[in-house]
């Protein structure tokens, strides 16, 4: 058996990057762009206003500096969309918006607030805004700035930024389309409840499991529905997966008679990299490629195949959309119980970790690690990861885990 760093290192060496398509700005969040994006415009076009307020010439206001407040005809209004009507004259100001291009000849915005906020003459009580409060044309970008850089994940920000450049359409790598198929005699789909109730079969989490993880993943599942126990459901399904970017299976990747997956993977052409990994849950794991087509088979037990899935499976899907970043980050973690493990195999452990007042990480494991037991991956937010090497750690003791989700991110209480 291979170990869980040779088994990412050979299934990584060969994934390669899919090509790239022209996509709608509102659609392009979380996608990698594929090619630099300069600016066409420079923005903003026009010095404006920070502020509500008057622009005036600081010259003019020359004695507030001093402690005497002045008066201004005001002879405009701008407002946000609109231009000055003409030039800004000796002892004039003019009432201006937030955004609105600021006349030319005004060299300051003072905010209402330092003013009697007069209409038609204005006093001018306070002078801390002298030269202040205009944005500078050109302050955010100049047209050619490079806006987004290949390999760059559009966030809303980013959205935002290529908007303002007139960026309808961009060039990002393609989304992994990701054939997902489960297997098993005993498994039938959601609307097929009754078979449930009547206790004869259970639903397949894992076709909705890996079809939630490959959306978060950034892949686009197609879901291909349950093969049964027999050689020609499973080619029937494998066949049907050509189309796609990457092979997904649940289930009949063991030993057992009825196990049939590797087997006919095998006798379509698929090329069998290799079989099982030292590790608890999800040791049957197979990577092979069906006419350049990659194939990950998991195993069938719901947390296995989900640990697999985030062990092996969404980094493969990040390498193929693009990303440079292929892995989730572990976390240093004090356990708040002892821990044992049985087999000689890294176990991955569901667990809860949380973050102390004082910054440090702390980790409990969320009960039953039954590998049918789904419930406690449901509430975890971490992998804690405990060594082959470790079959008893005591609490106080520091293990690694990997984490799930942005949970240790967010908190209940709003502080700066």
């Amino acid at each position: 058996m291979l170990t869980v760093t040779e088994a990412s290192n050979r299934i990584m060496a060969e994934i390669r990057q899919l090509g790239v398509e022209s996509v709608p700005l509102r659609k392009a969040l979380g996608r990698v762009c594929a090619e630099d994006i300069p600016a066409t415009v420079t923005m903003p076009p026009w010095s404006n206003s920070s502020m509500d307020g008057y622009a005036v010439r600081s010259a003019d206001i020359e004695p507030v500096m001093k402690g005497h407040p002045v008066k201004l005809r005001v002879v405009a209004t701008v407002a946000a969309g609109e231009f000055a009507p003409r030039p800004l004259k000796r002892g004039e100001a003019m009432r201006i918006m937030t955004g609105a291009p600021v006349p030319e000849g005004a060299d300051s915005v003072i905010r209402k607030e330092h003013t009697d906020g007069g209409s038609k003459k204005v006093e001018i009580r306070e002078a801390d805004d002298v030269w202040k409060n205009i944005r500078p044309a050109g302050e955010d970008y100049q047209r050619g700035d490079v806006l987004a850089k290949r390999g760059t994940t559009v966030r809303p920000a980013l959205i935002g930024v290529l908007a303002s450049s007139g960026v309808s359409k961009m060039k990002t790598f393609r989304q992994p389309r990701v054939a997902i198929i489960s297997s098993g005699n005993e498994l039938v789909e959601i609307d097929d409840f009754d078979e449930v109730v009547a206790q004869r079969r259970i639903v397949s989490s894992n076709s909705y499991t890996l079809s939630a993880l490959t959306r978060v993943a950034g892949g686009v599942p197609v879901d291909l529905g349950i093969a049964a126990d027999s050689p020609s459901s499973l080619k029937k399904k494998l066949v049907s997966a050509r189309n796609c970017d990457l092979i997904l299976t649940s289930a009949g990747v063991s030993v057992g008679d009825l196990d049939h997956t590797r087997s006919v993977f095998a006798a379509l052409g698929g090329e069998q990299k290799f079989w099982k990994v030292k590790m608890r849950p999800g040791a049957p794991l197979a990577f092979g490629m069906l006419n350049d087509v990659p194939w990950l088979g998991v195993s069938g037990n719901p947390v296995s195949a989900m640990v697999s899935f985030e062990l092996f499976v969404r980094p493969v899907l990040r390498k193929m959309a693009g990303h440079s970043a292929f892995f989730r980050r572990t976390v240093t973690a004090t356990l708040e119980e002892d821990v044992k493990i049985g087999a000689k195999l890294t176990h991955f452990l569901r667990a809860i970790v949380t973050r102390q007042e004082d910054g440090s990480l702390s980790a409990r494991l969320t009960g039953l690690q039954s590998s049918g037991a789904l419930t406690s991956m449901a509430k975890a937010n971490a992998l804690l990861i405990v060594p082959e090497t470790s079959p008893k750690v005591a609490k106080g003791s520091q293990l690694k885990a990997l984490t799930l989700d942005q949970s240790l991110d967010e908190t209940t209480v709003f502080s700066l």
